[in-house]
């Protein structure tokens, strides 16, 4: 089995949390302060802030001082890891599915000269 970097490990990780992901397909919309991105959720600001720090370990979330609000960012270097992986496995996944439907499709063949099939 290959060995992927740490950084498809730590973003699957993070992504992993309904929460998280959340976040990030809010931030997909463009930046927006730890408040903005907070309020949707039923749980206090230092809760919420950890999943922030997580999403900013796994490379997937930036954030800088504006004043005294904290803004944050979508990193799309973060998420190329996981997104080329995806990629690559969805080839194979397809062409996988491409072969069991045609092995579908021959057995139906096989089934339609009205014996029963071998079971």
């Amino acid at each position: 089995m290959p060995k992927y970097h740490a950084s498809l490990e730590n973003a699957f990780a993070a992504l992993a949390d309904p929460t998280r992901r959340a976040v990030v397909e809010a931030l997909s919309n463009g930046p927006a302060t730890v408040s903005q991105l907070a309020s949707p959720f039923a749980m206090a600001l230092p809760s919420f802030t950890q999943h922030l720090g997580i999403l900013e370990r796994a490379g997937l979330v930036t954030s800088r001082r504006e004043g005294r609000a904290r803004i944050c960012a979508l990193n799309p270097q973060g998420l190329r890891a996981a997104e080329d992986w995806l990629a690559l496995n969805r080839q194979q996944w397809e062409a996988r599915l491409d072969r069991f439907e045609a092995h579908l499709a021959n057995e139906g063949k096989d089934t339609d000269d009205g014996q029963e099939p071998a079971g």
